[in-house]
């Protein structure tokens, strides 16, 4: 087991995704494309869910602004990619300091339905603002970031555009994993689980819980605003739907069936539900029964999702050699 801990796996599977490409197929890298996204904002909202305690129901509002924010400044003004990239971050996280500021004021179930009221209100302006969104039709027509520059490199210079742009998408999503990573290991990702466990015990020893609250809710809504900015340019255009309530459910989703509160559990969960879902749904419409049998399931068999179990069962293993 202590071998198995040594083993580098997150750098395996960052390899292991680069290499995707070789296989030839555009369905491949679009798939590799779409898990790499939606598990940054899995992990995002995990910050949030599994780390905090704090169940939001609105956390597409933060990808939806994101998209949104990236896609018009780098087709209508003409920003470089990197410039947009941050701006949409920024973007997100002031929307997040702003919602964030009236919801941390309430909690539980008060709190999940102020996100859920906030995210419909950014859908709606989304829906509704066609001189600048789109409107009801979207945003269409987005421009790859220029990536030229790959052509020019050994091995893979002879790659397709949309091969670049995931290589480019793997990287910051990798650099954004790390710097999670970093948070939940620091003496501030530590608050936050105390604040989780026993959020009145945590204010009675001197912890200011609203703030720590705040914090992290900005800090997801920042990362829900790259992967939204990835996601539009990854899809050529964005949608109102980015923003619905329905996103912000299927992210919820992805958490809980990875194992919400482990690391690489809305990684799991995001690559699980994505490959059944095309799986699936190639052979049967019965895709929404289907899931929702899985999920019961899950909840009852395996209420940690699948990392938990694997977790798990890991420990039992070790106590078992141990015994």
């Amino acid at each position: 087991m202590n071998a198995l801990n040594r083993i580098p796996w997150a750098t395996l599977v960052f390899i292991a995704a680069a290499c995707v490409p070789l296989f030839g197929s555009r369905f491949y890298t679009y798939l590799a494309t779409d898990i790499a996204i939606l598990a940054l904002f899995a992990a995002s909202l995990n910050l949030l869910l599994g780390y905090t305690g704090l169940v939001s129901f609105g956390h597409a509002a933060y990808f939806g602004i994101g998209a949104y924010t990236c896609a018009i400044l780098m087709k209508t003004y003409g920003v470089y990619f990197p410039l947009a990239f941050l701006a949409a971050g920024a973007m997100a996280a002031a929307f997040a300091l702003v919602f964030g500021a009236f919801c941390v004021r309430s909690s539980k179930i008060y709190f999940a339905m102020l996100t859920l009221a906030f995210a419909q209100i950014v859908w709606a302006i989304c829906f509704k603002w066609n001189s600048v969104t789109g409107g009801e039709q979207g945003f269409s027509n987005v421009p790859y970031p220029n990536l030229d520059w790959m052509a020019s490199l050994p091995f893979i210079g002879g790659w397709r555009a949309t091969d670049h742009f995931y290589l480019l998408v793997l990287l910051l999503i990798a650099i954004g994993f790390a710097a999670l990573r970093r948070i939940v290991q620091s003496p501030f990702g530590r608050m936050l689980t105390a604040i989780r466990e026993n959020p009145e015990r945590a204010e009675f020893i001197g912890i200011n819980v609203r703030k720590y609250q705040l914090a992290a809710f900005v800090v997801a809504g920042t990362f829900a605003g790259w992967a939204g900015a990835l996601f539009g340019l990854f899809n050529r255009g964005v949608f109102p739907d980015f923003a619905y309530w329905s996103k912000s459910a299927e992210v919820l989703i992805m958490t809980i069936l990875g194992g919400m509160g482990h690391f690489w559990g809305p990684a799991v969960g995001a690559a699980t539900l994505i490959l059944l879902n095309h799986q699936i749904t190639s052979y049967t419409t019965y895709w929404p029964f289907i899931l929702g049998s899985i999920l019961i399931v899950l909840l009852f068999v395996f209420p940690g999702g699948l990392v938990g179990a694997l977790h798990a069962g890991v420990q039992r293993l070790r106590r078992g050699r141990d015994a």
